[in-house]
C-alpha cells in the first residue's frame, strides 16, 4: 500500500515510521526542508526511544522518503497540529487540517482513503472534512472514504502504544470505517473499534477531559489542603484505599497538546452545556501563578535570589514543552525579579549542568519528573546558598541529609517558617 503521511511531529513521524517497518510504500510529508533532509539522512528531530533506528530500518528497506511536497497515495494521513483559536473558548484551529487538505486535493482519485488523526473538534468530520472533499466532485463513501482515527498514545513509549492500542476509527458512513479499519491493520494488534466520526472525535476529547477534571480535582485539594494545614499527599493516600476511588497527584498545572487544549473543543461546542469542564480548566491554569506564589513566600524568609528550576517539559523523560506550566513559571518568575536558572537534561534550549543551575540558588523548584531527578544529589545541593527543594511533582525519592524538602503534603510548613529548618 502507498502511504502518504501529512505532518511529521510526535505524531505524524513514528506513524509514517510504523507503516513502512510494516513494508508500506510511505512518504512522510512536512513543511520543512531541514527536517526532511535530516529523516532521509536516518536522523529524528525528537525524542522517542527506538524510534531513530526503526527510522534507519525502513531507509534501509527504501520504505520511506520524507518530502516538502505530498505524493499520490492509496491512503493518506492527516497528522498536524490543532492549536486553540484566539477566541472567547479557545476553540478548535483547523487551518492546519484544511490546509494539509488542500495540498493533497490535486492527487485524490477514486477508492483513495483519507484519515485524520489530529485531534480535532467535534463534527469537523461531517461540516469541514467532508464538504472541502465534496467541493472536488467527489461523494464521500462511495469515491472517497474519510475517517478521523484519534491517536491515544504516551510519548516515550509511542511505537509500542501504535501497535498494541485500541483503536476508534470513525468513517463519515459504514464504508468509510471499513476502509480505514483495513489501514490500520496494517500494524494494529489492538482493538479495532469501529464508530461513526462524531463519536470518535468526541471520545477522544472526553479522554483528555476526564483526565483534565480529576486533575483539577487533586489541585484544588491540594490548595484546600494548605489552607487547613492538612497534608493532601496524605489525605489522596488514604481516599484511594476506597476501592471505587481514584484522586489524582496534584502538580505544577497541566500542559501538552492534549490535556491542556482538547477540553477547549468540547467547551467551544457547547459552552453553556460545559460549566464543570471551564471550571477545571481555570483550576489547572490557576497552578503555575499558585506555585509562584509560594516560591515567593519561601524566598521571602531566605538570602538570594536565585531560584533553579527542575524541568521544562510539560511530563517526564521527554522533551516536548508545549503548553508546558513550567515555562510559565520560568516567566513569571522572571517578571517577579527572580534570577532563574534552569536544569533539564532532556531540552536543548536549557543547557546547564545541574551543578551550574544550582550555583548560588536559594530553591529548587521541581516542575518535571524526569527519571533524572528522582536523586538530588549533594553535588548539585552542596553549592547552593540555602538547600531547599520544592517538589511540585511529589516525586523525589533521595535528597541530602540537611536538605529541605517541601512538597504539597507539608508546603505550609516551609512556608510558614522555614528558618526552623537547619541549612547547608
Amino acid at each position: 500500500m502507498k502511504i502518504t503521511v501529512v505532518g511529521l511531529g510526535y505524531i505524524g513521524l513514528p506513524t509514517a515510521i510504523l507503516f513502512a517497518k510494516y513494508g508500506n510504500k510511505v512518504t512522510g510529508v512536512d513543511l520543512s526542508p531541514v527536517m526532511t533532509d535530516n529523516l532521509n539522512a536516518g536522523r529524528i528531530h525528537i525524542e522517542e526511544p527506538g524510534l531513530e533506528a526503526d527510522l534507519q530500518d525502513a531507509l534501509a528497506l527504501n520504505n520511506f522518503h520524507a518530502s516538502t511536497t505530498p505524493v499520490s497515495a492509496d491512503a493518506y494521513i492527516i497528522a498536524v497540529p490543532t492549536p486553540n483559536k484566539n477566541d472567547e473558548y479557545k476553540s478548535c484551529d483547523t487551518a492546519y487540517v484544511e490546509s494539509a487538505l488542500g495540498s493533497i486535493v490535486p492527487l485524490l482519485k477514486e477508492n483513495d482513503t483519507i484519515i485524520v488523526e489530529s485531534t480535532i473538534a467535534p463534527r469537523t468530520m461531517a461540516d469541514v472534512v467532508q464538504p472541502l472533499i465534496e467541493k472536488q466532485g467527489f461523494t464521500v463513501g462511495q469515491d472517497i472514504f474519510l475517517a478521523h482515527c484519534p491517536e491515544r498514545v504516551l510519548p516515550g513509549n509511542i511505537m509500542h502504544e501504535l501497535i498494541h492500542n485500541p483503536r476508534i476509527i470513525g468513517g463519515i458512513t459504514e464504508q468509510c470505517t471499513e476502509k480505514a479499519a483495513a489501514v490500520y491493520g496494517e500494524f494494529v494488534e489492538g482493538e479495532i473499534i469501529k464508530a461513526q466520526a462524531g463519536e470518535a472525535e468526541l471520545s477522544k476529547l472526553m479522554e483528555n477531559t476526564y483526565r483534565d477534571l480529576n486533575i483539577a480535582l487533586a489541585n484544588e485539594l491540594a490548595k484546600i489542603s494548605n489552607h487547613l494545614e492538612i497534608d493532601a499527599l496524605r489525605v489522596i493516600e488514604m481516599a484511594n484505599k476506597h476501592p471505587r476511588v481514584n484522586l489524582h497527584q496534584p502538580g505544577p498545572g497541566v500542559g501538552g497538546h492534549c490535556l491542556a487544549v482538547d477540553p477547549y473543543f468540547v467547551i467551544a461546542a457547547a459552552p453553556e452545556q460545559s460549566p464543570l469542564m471551564q471550571t477545571a480548566r481555570k483550576v489547572n491554569n490557576s497552578m503555575p501563578e499558585y506555585v509562584v506564589e509560594n516560591v515567593k513566600q519561601i524566598m521571602e524568609q531566605r538570602d538570594g535570589n536565585t531560584v533553579t528550576l527542575f524541568g521544562l517539559t510539560y511530563k517526564g523523560n521527554i522533551d516536548d514543552i508545549r503548553e508546558s506550566p513550567a515555562m510559565e513559571i520560568q516567566e513569571m518568575l522572571t517578571k517577579e525579579g527572580f534570577d532563574v536558572k534552569s536544569f533539564d537534561p532532556h531540552v536543548v534550549s536549557a543547557p546547564l549542568t545541574g551543578e551550574e543551575a544550582c550555583d548560588d540558588s536559594s530553591l529548587i523548584v521541581v516542575l518535571s519528573d524526569h527519571d533524572e531527578f528522582r536523586t538530588i544529589p549533594t553535588t548539585y545541593t552542596d553549592k547552593m546558598r540555602s538547600a531547599i527543594v520544592f517538589d511540585t511533582k511529589n516525586m523525589v525519592q533521595n535528597v541530602g541529609e540537611k536538605v529541605v524538602y517541601a512538597n504539597y503534603g507539608n508546603l505550609y510548613k516551609v512556608t510558614k517558617d522555614v528558618a526552623q529548618y537547619q541549612f547547608n
